[in-house]
Parts: C-alpha cells; structure tokens; sequence
C-alpha cells in the first residue's frame, strides 16, 4: 500500500494539503443533499452580501473623517498663513513715516468685528508689494474686495439677531441658519461685477452690452464676463477692452476673491450655471428675469439701471439658497478609497433608471440607519429651491426656501419669542413609485442621504445632477448627498416671501379659479 512520507518538520506540502481540502469539501457536497447545499450557498453569499455593505460603511467613515481632516488643516494652514503675513507686514512698515502708516496700514491689516450689528466681514487689500529693498509699490488699479455685513429679524427689521452665518475674508458660509428675513448692507461699496448671460440670445447680447457700458461709465465698476460674452463684446465694438475675463479652471476657483456681484441675465437656468461655477463661496447674485418661468429670477430687465442702483447701494433682501454636495462611491470602494469628486446643485440630484426597462431597485439611508427600497422610475433628492423644479412634476410640495418644519420652534417663536434655529431640509420624492403607500419626505438638513445599488439589482441606475453630469451607477455603487456648507445667496425684489409667492403665482399659476358667484344661495 502506498503512503505518503512525513516531511522533517511535521507539516505536509502545501500543495497536497490543499488538494486533500479541495477534495473534503467535494465529498462534503457529495454526501449533502442537492437542497441543502443550495441553502448553504444562499446563506453564504448573503454573508458575504452583509460583509460588503460593512467594509463599504467602514470606508465611508474613513473618507467622511479624511475630508473633515484636511478642511481642519486647510483651515488652520490658511490662519496661520495670514498670520504671519500680518505680522511680517506690521514689522515691516514700522520704521515708515506717519503719512504711509495713516494712508497705507490701515488696508493693509484686516479691521476687528464690532460685533453690535449682525456679522461684519473684511477682506485684506494685497495692493501692496514688497521689493528688495523694501519699498512700497502702490497699484491703484487693483481695488478692495467689498465687505458686507448681514442682519436679519422679522419682516427685515433685524431684531432678534442670531448667529446663522459666518464671514471668512469676505465670503459667505453657513454655520446656523434661520427661517428669518436676511437683508445683506454694504460695508464697503462694491468694485467689481460679474455678468453672466444666457447663450444664444440676441436680445441678451443686447441688453449685457447695454449694461456694462452704463456699469462702467456711470458707476466706475471693474466688469467680469465669460470668455465667450467677452469676444461677443470685442466683436461689436473696441470700446469693451476693458472688459476681464479667465483662462483656466484655476482663475475660475479663485473667481470669488475677485467678485463683489454676480448678475445673471436669462432664466433659471442662468442661475444654476451661475451657482456651479463657485465650488466654494458664492458672492451675492441679482438675477434678472429673460427665461420663460423664472423662480429664481426676481428682476425685471426693463427696469436693470433701479435694480442695479438699489442693490449696490444697500441694504437689500437676500435668500441663502442651500446646495446639495453630492459624490458617488464605486463598489470598489470596499478595497481601495475611490470617491469621485464632489459634486453641487442647487435643485436636484435624480437617480433614474435611464434606458433600462427594468424599474429600479435603489436601497436609501439616512445617517447609516435603513429608510426604504425604492422600485420605480427613480428617486430625486431635491433642495427647498428645487422643490418647484422636478420633485414638483414628481408630486413634491412647494417649499419656501427658508422653510421651517418643526412645529415645536412654532411655539418656542409664538408663545415664547425665541429664535427659531431651524433649518431647510431635503427633499426626498419617489418617481413613479410602484407602492401606493411611497409618499415624498422632507428629512432635516443636517443628515447624509446615501443612496446605493443593491448587487441583486437587476438593472444599472443613472444618477444627474440639475439635470446634466450623468453618472452611471452599477450594482454596488452608492450616492452620497448632504448639505453643502456653501449657500448661494441671491438677492430679492421685496423679500424671500412675497418673491416666493408671486412665482408660483405668476409662474405656476397656483390655486387659479374663478370665484364664486355672490348671487347664489345662502344660508338662511
């Protein structure tokens, strides 16, 4: 009989101890019944299932803590930076005479917040160049970045102030929001002017060049425009070199260091470009109306030379419109960090089934915790803003963009005259549901909304992001959307109410019908 030699160190090859394995689990499945070895391959592969969702989680969580990571650092680099800038400067002028330090320093060294009047903001002037030899290089042609200081209260009156924004050189961030009116005051008269214009229209190329000829000859501001719009402008006349404009992508991130307005002249749609060119800071927007809705779209063009004048001169009414920051997880993920980069809208996020015939079977998660199956034509993850766009053709409700939804802050504001903290939420509205029960959600803003793929899906899901950047989504992939920290804060004709409602009146024609005749029964 032929048997097998023990090596020296006790322990057999590991070629012959594998195939000895691989040989007990086929005599296993051998000896098993055909059913019962179906049942453990199912049990199995939804282990397996369960364990992939886990390392899928876990590698969430490890991004979500890197990104809070590097924007700590980012931060903390930034001050520290500007610190030492600082610093150096104020050494650097202290031997000069009383006229440079009267004239110069006090543009040159940001000014403390006064604290009494809502939130200032201060930019620091870089008008200043330092040489060899340590001389002072004045360039009169760059100009200060306009500051600005938000109040907000009841009907505008800016009573019961509350920390809802923050101020970092000028920008705008969100730290706590408010269901109050905002109303935005120059600090500083603004210098510079970006406009952006709807393509392919000539009564628009009529009126933008109308209106930087009358910015620039009658106010004396420095104009911004597309590359585009700027060639347009040289085309017609040589008088428009003054007209700037970028080159890169770079020169398009730094854009909001350089901008105290944007004026958008079209429609909504206008406005949503103008909002995706900013990934982070936005400056304030004036949208005039030249499309055919217009929810966003406040002013009137006809009247641009008051609006204009209104708005520069202060204080007007403003609407911090939230944005989504989206960004899609790859199933794999689960081995190796592969987040794709973030992506902002400022109406909504659409998971759709695309050209596939099959509904689509998404699986929804609220901060980690299971919400729901999805089987329809999709899902939409909308903004307050967006509410009017495709979650209301998907039978959404209307949502004011400064909404509150909280029934309890109601009596804390009525009954008690607290401020009300709370915050617009996120839409989230079934497409075609195949449920009767499905109805839309608003959940609150602070959660993260992550919508993934199962792997018995049995179709692909598209994802779009306002309506364009389609992104294909397979078995396993998953969407992530919060609230991005960046508001888009667009200026009102009266205030965010009665704009708000005199859209969905003039826009959607709300509730329309005609009254009652008063020649009919009574009541006796």
């Amino acid at each position: 009989m032929n048997s097998i030699s023990q090596p020296e160190n006790g322990y057999m090859d590991d070629s012959l101890s594998s195939l000895d394995s691989d040989k007990a689990m086929q005599d296993l499945l051998l000896q098993l019944p055909a059913k019962e070895a179906d049942d453990h391959l199912i049990e199995f592969s939804e282990a397996m299932r369960t364990v992939a969702k886990a390392l899928r989680r876990v590698a969430e969580g490890k991004a979500s803590a890197q990104a809070e990571a590097a924007e700590w650092k980012r931060k903390y680099e930034l001050e520290r930076a500007r610190n030492l800038q600082l610093e150096r400067k104020e050494a650097l002028y202290q031997d000069y005479d009383t006229e440079v330090k009267r004239t110069v320093l006090p543009y040159l060294v940001s000014e403390k917040c006064c604290g009494q009047h809502g939130i200032c903001s201060h930019e620091v002037l870089r008008d200043g160049e330092e040489t060899e030899s340590n001389s002072i290089v004045v360039d009169s042609r760059l100009r200060k970045k306009a500051s600005f200081r938000l109040s907000w209260g009841c009907n505008g009156s800016g009573q019961h102030k509350h920390d809802i924004v923050s101020f970092e050189r000028g920008n705008i961030t969100t730290a706590e929001r408010s269901s109050k009116q905002i109303s935005l005051k120059w600090e500083s008269p603004p210098q510079t002017v970006l406009v952006l214009t709807k393509p392919n229209s000539n009564s628009v190329r009529i009126l933008c060049a109308e209106m930087v000829r009358w910015l620039k000859d009658q106010k004396k501001i420095d104009i911004f425009v597309e590359p585009r719009v700027r060639t347009e402008l040289l085309t017609e006349s040589s008088y428009f070199s003054f007209v700037k404009s970028w080159e890169d992508e770079k020169e398009i991130f730094l854009l909001h260091t350089k901008v105290d307005l944007v004026v958008t002249l079209g429609g909504d749609g206008t406005v949503l470009w103008a909002a995706s060119m900013f990934k982070g800071p936005v400056p304030p927007v004036v949208p005039f109306s030249l499309g055919s809705l217009g929810f966003m779209t406040s002013f009137q063009c006809e009247h641009y030379r008051e609006c204009l004048n209104s708005v520069l001169k202060g204080p007007v009414s403003i609407t911090l419109r939230h944005r989504l920051q989206c960004y899609v997880v790859r199933d794999a993920a689960k081995d190796e960090l592969e987040i794709e980069e973030p992506i902002l809208v400022l109406n909504e996020v659409t998971i759709d089934r695309g050209m596939s015939s099959y509904l689509t079977n998404l699986e929804c998660y609220c901060d980690s915790s299971f919400v729901t199956s999805v089987q329809g034509d999709g899902l939409i993850l909308s903004t307050t803003s967006g509410s009017t766009a495709y979650s209301l053709a998907a039978g959404g409700s209307m949502v004011h963009p400064q909404a509150c939804f909280d029934t309890i802050c109601i009596y804390f504001v009525q009954l008690l005259g607290y401020h009300c903290p709370c915050v617009p939420g996120i839409l989230f509205t079934p497409i075609c549901p195949h449920s009767l029960s499905f109805r839309p959600l608003i959940l609150p803003e602070y959660v993260t909304v992550r919508v993934q793929v199962p792997f018995n899906s049995r179709g692909q899901a598209w994802a779009s992001f306002d309506g364009k950047d389609r992104k294909k989504l397979g078995a396993g992939d998953a969407l992530v959307c919060s609230m991005a920290p960046w508001p888009v804060p667009t200026a009102c004709q009266v205030d965010s109410t009665n704009d708000f409602l005199r859209s969905i009146h003039e826009g959607l024609h709300w509730n329309l019908r005609k009254n009652q005749s008063f020649d009919g029964p009574r009541e006796s």
